[in-house]
Formats: structure tokens, sequence, C-alpha cells
């Protein structure tokens, strides 16, 4: 049994001035061949996938071709699509033949020339690999799942919760895939497309009207016959020709309900729609004061406007500069990434007091550039860490900047560490010690669970904020809701 194996992934949001280049998937991982197993294992999809292959019976010949994610950016230019394609397209050709592939895509990726990035990879993968062999897909279910993304590939299965769990929906892909090779299931599709767009503030599957959804979707896959319901909430931020909420469900061989399933978690969505759009979020003085004034610790800052692992810059000021403000009694901690007032840093060096413009560089739509005297408490330069399921981070240039209790970690590129307690504790500081910390992400708040007594979203304007209407959508099929007026969902 030989199996191809490769990943190409990526989050656009449409509206972030970045733009991802090779550089992004080299920061957060880009292998090929052999090192991808030797990468891989137990992180993401492939990670999952690999953990199935050692199950197996039966020898299984694996062909790593290529790895290469890229979090959460801008739209991705012209001429990387074309290398890691190429890349991608040539391992195959010279892999052939094959039994199957099993392709790690986010599903909401686009690009400078196809908005449609994954539908772009499979149709051209299923130009070489030919109709009879499988495609097997594990995807991010912020997905935006299309009609090329269903045409060519085999089985498309989404994450089962927020925060994700990779390695979980790469083990659920592969077992779907190595069903179908021994004949044991013929995976059969269907899908439902839901014309509504939501914020980011009910993503969690762990409460609220996405729990109640995602929860009907495990239910049905306890019912006979069903192998997989996957909701695909699209994420908020990309303004596509085809965007849209969907769900895709594979039955075992039974067509018709696959499509009678899928049309009631379609309907389901739709019930829910006005409760996807509620809302927590509190004004940026508001929420600071509201951190400073409870009674313990740690207390979470949600800046959901300046999301890093939704595709924003990560320099928005809002909350930085309400804190430094209101002056907090207790220490304070905030990430950014400024490569100008880091390089600074750098050259003034450790017990040095700086005058610098922190931030608002990128994002200087949102926000603006803030004036601090601060001192540079410490730097490091080169730390590598490894982030369990999220593999081995580069965490390169780092200064701990202090202002008062505001304690500014500054960053010279978008790293995943930026929500991790690593991102502070490297530098000396020690988070139960702090009262409050910023977090440039509006769900992934797992990292800082064992001290966490609170969150707080902080309704913060910048590229991944939540007020959708606020943005000049261009390219989004119309009518959708709330944007226009809709009866219903079909």
């Amino acid at each position: 049994m030989r199996i191809a194996i490769a990943e190409i992934a990526q989050e656009t949001d449409s509206f972030s001035p970045l733009v991802t280049d090779l550089s992004d998937f080299e920061t957060y991982g880009l292998f090929y061949g052999a090192e991808v197993i030797k990468r891989m294992q137990g992180v993401g999809p492939i990670g999952g996938m690999l953990e199935v292959v050692a199950e197996q019976n039966e020898p299984v010949e694996l062909v790593p071709i290529v790895r290469a994610w890229a979090s959460a950016g801008g739209t991705i230019k012209a001429e990387t699509i074309e290398l890691l394609l190429g890349r991608l397209l040539s391992g195959l050709r010279e892999a052939l033949p094959l039994d199957a592939i099993f392709l790690s895509l986010h599903g909401a990726a686009s690009s400078e020339f196809d908005d449609d990035v994954e539908g772009y990879v499979l149709e051209a993968v299923r130009g070489v690999v030919g109709d009879d062999v499988p495609i097997v897909c594990p995807l991010d279910h912020h997905a935006n799942v299309t009609k090329r993304m269903l045409r060519c590939a085999n089985v498309l299965v989404a994450h089962e919760t927020q925060p994700h769990d990779p390695p979980a929906t790469g083990r659920k892909a592969a077992r779907m895939m190595f069903g179908m090779l021994h004949g044991t299931i013929r995976p059969t599709k269907a899908w439902g497309k839901i014309p509504m767009i939501t914020p980011q503030d009910q993503f969690l599957t762990s409460q609220g009207p996405m729990k109640e959804w995602f929860d009907l979707a495990r239910e049905m896959e306890r019912r006979d016959k069903v192998l997989d319901v996957s909701p695909c909430p699209m994420q908020p931020w990309l303004d596509v020709a085809e965007g849209g909420w969907s769900v895709i469900v594979h039955t075992n061989d039974d067509e018709a309900l696959a499509q009678s399933l899928a049309d009631e978690m379609a309907e389901k969505a739709w019930e829910l729609r006005e409760q996807f759009w509620m809302s927590e979020r509190v004004a940026p003085a508001l929420a600071v004061r509201q951190a400073m004034e409870a009674e313990s610790g740690l207390i979470i800052l949600s800046d959901t406007g300046d999301s890093v692992y939704g595709g924003a810059p990560g320099d928005n000021t809002v909350v930085l500069r309400e804190l430094l403000h209101q002056q907090p009694t207790d220490i304070a901690l905030v990430p950014i990434i400024d490569p100008e007032a880091l390089g600074a840093a750098m050259t003034a060096g450790v017990g040095s007091t700086i005058n610098i413009e922190l931030g608002g560089k990128v994002d200087n739509f949102f926000s603006q550039p803030v004036g601090v005297t601060a001192k540079v408490a410490a730097t490091s330069n080169g730390v590598t860490v490894n982030l369990a399921d999220r593999g081995i981070c580069d965490l390169r240039r780092t200064a701990l900047l202090e202002v008062g209790n505001v304690k500014i970690v500054v960053l010279d590129h978008r790293s995943f560490a930026i929500n991790h307690p690593v991102l502070y504790m490297h530098l000396g500081l020690d988070v139960s010690a702090a009262k409050m910390v910023v977090l440039k992400t509006a769900s992934n708040f797992q990292f800082f669970r064992q001290w966490s007594k609170a969150v707080i979203r902080v309704d913060s304007p910048g590229m991944t904020q939540s007020d959708l209407t606020a943005f000049d959508w261009k390219h989004l099929p119309r009518p959708i809701y709330p944007l226009d007026a809709l009866e219903g969902w079909r």
C-alpha cells in the first residue's frame, strides 16, 4: 500500500495588509521529503495520520513530499503558491503509482490569482493522479468549502473542536482513508452551503450556539451509516466569491442520507444565526478597568481586533495604549510585533532606558504608534522551543520592555508563541505573578488555562475585529446574512 503525504495550509485574512510569501511558511515549518515524517510526529493532521499508519496490520509505504504551513496571514503571493504546488506535483509524478493521497489543507486560503487555493491545488493534484486515486483531506473547520474542492477530493474532514485538535482530525481522516482502501467503507459525501457570515465571538465549541451545532454533528455520527459530519463556520475575514458557512457529510454509500443530514445541519445553523451574533465584548477602557478591579488573576484580555492567529499583524496598540493610560498597580503582560522598536532595544542593551514609538506601523489604520519611555529588562536571540502539537518554534529575537507594571515583550515576527506563556517565561517572567495578560487571539486561551481566572473580550478595532459590517466586502456572494435580508438559507 503506497500513500503520498503532503500539507499546504494557510488561513487568509482578506482585510489584512500583510502579504504571505515563502518566508511565512519557512517560519512555521517548511519541510520536504523524509524530513516531513521526521518533524511531524505528533504534530498536526499529518502527525495524527502517522499514528493511524502505525496501527495497520500490513506494510504501508509512505511517500512524504512537502509540508508547508504558514498559520494565518494576508493574501498569498502567486509565486509562493506556484513554487509549493510545483514541488507537490513533481513529487506526485515521481511517486506514481499511488494507492491514496493524504493531503492536509486549511480550507480558507486565498492567493493573488485564485481566491480558492484549496480548490486550485486539489484540481491540479487530480490532474496528475487521475480519477481513481483517493484524495483524503483533513481541513480546519473554519474552511470555506467550494464546489471545486468537493469535486476533486474524495473525503474532506474538518476539526471537531475550537480550540482545534489537528492530530485528532488527521486520525479521523486517515481511518476513513484506510477504510476506503480496505473496501470496508465507501464514503459518499453531500454538502450544504449556508449564506451567512458571523463574527468570532461565538466560535468556541464548548459553549453557546456553536456547541449546540457541533453537538448535533457528533450525535449524527452515532447514527447508522454516518461516517463524518463536518460543520464549517467559515473564518470571518475571508472575502471570496464562494464565501459562506457550509457543512460536509460523509455516509457509507448512502447519498440520500448524506444530503438529508447536510440539509438538517444547514437548517440548524440558520435557526441559530442570531445567536451566533451575540457578543460579550467590552470597550478597551472598561475591559482594562475590569481586569484591574478583579479580585484575583490571571485575567485574559482577548485583543479580538488584532488576532495574530486570525491573520492580523500583531502590532495594534489599542489595548496597550489603554494599559499605559490606566497604569495598573499589578503586573500586566503584553505582546507586540515591532522589528524597528526591537532593533532599538537590542542596540541599547539590557538595563538601558529608551524612548521609542511602539507598534501601529503595519496596522496604522485602526491604531497608531504609542510613545513610551521603557527600561530594556531582558533580551533573547535564537531561542527554539517545542510547542507540543504545533512543533518547533524559533522565537528569533525578542526584548522585554518595562513601563511600570506593564511588561511588554516585543517580537520581530508573527510567531505562534505570541499567545503562549513561553514568550514571557523565556525572558524570566513569572506568569503566575501577573494580574492580566493580553492575548492576540479571540479563542486560543488554552495555553494559559492553569493560571486563568477569567476572560474579557476586548472590543478592539483591527484587521480581525468582530464588527464585520465595518469591512468593505467586494467579492462575497450576495445576498448573505446579515448584510442582506434573507428569508431562508436555501
